[in-house]
């Protein structure tokens, strides 16, 4: 392709790009960047790049658990200048949450100040706190200088930071993570250190071993808040065995005996990312709502433990009943959703089983231990091959200083001097610069060649602590000289070390490196002392950070969820006498106790009286609206008797324009005639209409013009219909469908107008109603007999003395 060109893949070549492959290639660059640098960790250290680099950047900073703390804006800083260039307030979050022990299980970072609480505080401004190490970090980072891990250049190449962490323990599950990337998220739970460890260690052992098995060490989470786990151990098997599922939790509580029968409930531990604050407003909320109305009052009494009180409203109340009310209502129980999709190697996304993430690790810590091992093998070639030259030069202490005091190019005198003893027994030691006689006496330096040794005492890479891995070198054709490295050695020496040099102490260190270089050669040729060697240092971790460790132990336990009956609202109130009264302009109130219903009662100016009959505080209260829908509300909700009340239309979704047509006791298995201003109507069960939302429940089919009309009990065999032009129909309530919902069937024929009141009656009895003059009269069945016919008649005029509004009062 010549220069002229264009490449249809080159951007900048080709401006003509297309707008779809330009947008998909970055978004793929972004959503992989996000994956991979930022919101899922890394299987083997479990940790995300901000969390690694704030670590790395506390060790560079000497940031030990044992000395002092710094503070935590020179840490952000100098994370976000060097390796992570991002807002120094999220790196300071992201640090902040490594410290706090309620949010993960074993704190990295040891915080001084306010570094945040359970109750959702946010931690104080960077500049007023300070942080060092924790242990648990440190074990993290052990090995860092020993080449256990690839190094890559930070984000503008000045300085280097580790692809990943050597880790000493499973940090992943120990630890837990939590992110959200680009088409996937992950969500880990913390562990118990030494159940992983223990898990690892039989995976060792048995490498086929099935996640069932690994269950038997690994029995669930173990969350920094504690709780109790209740969820099923075969639901948490199979999220073990998929990496996903969700894990019940619910709070630790115990029952506070306060004498003479007087108890409360205290809870000591709330579940894992539940905010204190916000649970103790939501148990409020619950009781001023009465969702929940066995319970009296909460307390938050925490100092630096967990301790909130719950009160009963009455010493009758079971525990367990109200505890479990609380369970189903409030953050008290949550579930933890399980998603352990890590990334294997640093490079692939993918969903692990608590096996593949312990294998991960496990082939990490042998990667890790070889990688380790050479390094500790560089050290002792580099070690042999100066102490064969620190002998040498003991042996022939007189010549080399000789060498060092009047030669012009010492390191080259050294090199080629001839040290073998038949040689040195010839020498005479210089007594001044006149008698010295220099190895290189008429030979040219520069026409001199370098090898490397063959003859080396250990051949390999050798590792000089400020330089790159070298091989010694030696001048060709002088076998008996010094080496390269052993000549720098010598040369940087200093005077006092020469008093030290003893030969029996330079052949012991010798010899015990050459023991132990022989035993990394066995190490590095058998995979079995290998995983025996990582099996030992998982040992050490498991010692080091279980018993004598704060937190070591499990914090969450287990337990079945007891499985109580759903005990209904109404059981939980109270049996209480109440009288119910309601206004024309629908304000609604509870007066305690049953009070003469004739009592003169106060009510906003312009307003009056409408409903107001006795109730008790378990009732369900139903509303019948003219738009045909049935509202349910608790007595027990109303507000107390001693104000206005509140509106009605506030508790339930009552439109403006609709009329409250009635309101009733609920009596379970009663039926209720509904009808509508056109005459239609049917029968309905009572349990039918009971709503269970706020929008109430439509049972009359109605539209406008018309309009719900009646709902009234029913009693006895009959019904009687009057219209407004005052005719009289009556029929027997067999001829009435009974429905859950719909319009209904016509009850009376009009010309013009409509229904103006139904009722039902038993017809032996008779028809009753008051007389203007407010006399009771009754109509007899066999009087009745002319105004008798079958359902949808158009009746005949009412008998004489029926009240003028047309109305059976």
């Amino acid at each position: 392709m010549s220069d002229d060109e264009l490449d249809p893949l080159d951007p900048i070549r080709n401006p003509a790009e297309p707008l779809r492959r330009a947008i998909g290639e970055r978004y793929l660059t972004y959503a992989l960047s996000t994956i991979m640098h930022r919101a899922l960790p890394d299987a083997r250290d479990g940790l995300k790049p901000v969390h690694r680099r704030i670590l790395y950047a506390m060790r560079r900073l000497r940031l030990s658990s044992t000395g002092g703390f710094l503070k935590s804006a020179k840490i952000s800083g100098d994370t976000m200048g060097d390796f992570h260039p991002h807002g120094d307030a999220a790196i300071y979050d992201a640090m902040a949450r490594l410290s706090q022990d309620f949010t993960i299980r074993y704190p990295l970072v040891d915080g001084q100040g306010n570094f945040g609480n359970i109750d959702g505080d946010n931690p104080a401004a960077s500049r007023y706190t300070e942080a060092r190490m924790t242990v648990m970090a440190e074990a993290l980072l052990n090995g860092l200088d020993e080449n256990a891990v690839d190094f890559r250049p930070n984000y503008d190449g000045r300085l280097e930071e580790p692809s990943v962490l050597p880790a000493s323990y499973p940090n992943l599950l120990a630890n837990g993570s939590s992110g959200i990337a680009v088409g996937m998220a992950t969500n880990i739970p913390p562990h118990n250190i030494g159940e992983l460890i223990n898990a690892c260690l039989h995976l060792i052992k048995s490498p086929n071993a099935v996640d069932d098995t690994l269950m038997q060490y690994v029995p669930g989470p173990d969350f920094p808040t504690g709780g109790v786990i209740v969820e099923p151990a075969e639901n948490i098997a199979n999220a073990y065995r998929t990496g996903r599922g969700s894990i019940r939790l619910r709070a630790r509580w115990h029952v506070e005996d306060l004498g003479r029968g007087q108890w409360q409930a205290i809870v000591t531990e709330i579940p894992y990312q539940v905010q204190k604050s916000k649970l103790v407003e939501r148990i409020a909320e619950v009781i001023q709502i009465k969702k929940v109305p066995i319970l009296a009052d909460v307390r938050d009494e925490s100092a630096e433990d967990v301790r909130m009180v719950l009160e009963p409203k009455s010493k009758n109340v079971d525990p367990d009943v109200l505890m479990n009310a609380l369970f189903r209502n409030t953050d008290l129980e949550t579930r933890f959703s399980l998603n352990m999709n890590v990334l294997i190697d640093g490079v692939t996304p993918r969903v692990c089983s608590l096996k593949e993430c312990l294998r991960a690790f496990l082939d990490f810590r042998r990667d890790v231990l070889i990688r380790r091992s050479k390094h500790r093998m560089a050290k002792i070639d580099n070690r042999l091959e100066v102490l064969e030259g620190l002998i040498i030069a003991f042996l022939n202490l007189d010549r080399v200083i000789d060498i060092i005091r009047y030669d012009d190019d010492p390191k080259a005198a050294l090199m080629y001097e001839d040290w073998s003893k038949p040689h040195q027994a010839t020498i005479v030691r210089a007594t001044d610069e006149s008698d010295y006689q220099s190895p290189l006496a008429g030979i040219d330096v520069k026409a001199l060649e370098l090898h490397d040794d063959p003859n080396a005492v250990a051949r390999g890479v050798l590792l000089d602590e400020d330089g790159p891995a070298t091989i010694p070198r030696r001048f060709s054709g002088r076998s008996e000289g010094l080496s390269d490295v052993q000549a720098e050695a010598i040369l940087n020496m200093r005077l006092r070390s020469l008093r030290r040099l003893e030969e029996l102490e330079l052949v012991n260190e010798r010899n015990a490196l050459m023991e132990e270089r022989a035993g990394l050669e066995d190490l590095m040729d058998s995979e079995d002392m290998q995983w025996g060697q990582v099996k030992d240092q998982l040992q050490e971790v498991k010692k080091q950070f279980t018993k004598d460790y704060d937190r070591g132990q499990r914090l969450t336990t287990f337990a079945e969820a007891t499985e109580t009956e759903d005990v209904p609202l109404e059981a939980m109130i109270e049996r209480e006498p109440v009288t119910v009264v309601c206004s024309q302009m629908g304000w609604i109130r509870a007066m305690t106790g049953h009070i003469d219903l004739n009592r003169e009662l106060k009510f906003k100016d312009g307003d009056g009286p409408r409903f107001i009959f006795h109730a008790e505080t378990t009732d369900k209260l139903l509303v019948f609206g003219s738009n045909g829908r049935f509202y349910t509300v608790m007595a027990a909700n109303l507000p107390g008797g001693r104000g206005m009340g509140e509106p009605l239309r506030l508790m339930v979704d009552l439109p403006n324009d609709v009329e409250i047509l009635d309101i009733m006791i609920h009596r379970p298995g009663q039926r209720l005639i509904v009808a509508s201003s056109a005459g239609d109507g049917f029968i309905v069960p009572e349990d039918d209409v009971v709503a269970q939302t706020r929008s109430g429940k439509q049972v009359l089919n109605v539209r406008t013009p018309t309009r719900a009309l009646v709902c009234k009990p029913v009693t006895g065999n009959a019904v009687a219909v009057v219209g407004e032009n005052r005719k009289l129909l009556v029929f027997m309530l067999d001829e009435l469908p009974e429905m859950g919902r719909g319009k209904g069937v016509r009850m009376q024929k009009y010309k013009d107008g409509g229904m103006s009141d139904a009722r039902t009656f038993t017809l032996e009895a008779g028809l009753s109603w008051q007389d203007p003059a407010g006399r009771t009269r009754t109509v007899t069945g066999e009087e009745l007999a002319e105004w008798t016919a079958k359902r949808a008649g158009a009746g005949r005029m009412a008998p004489r003395g029926f009240p003028r509004d047309n109305k059976f009062n």
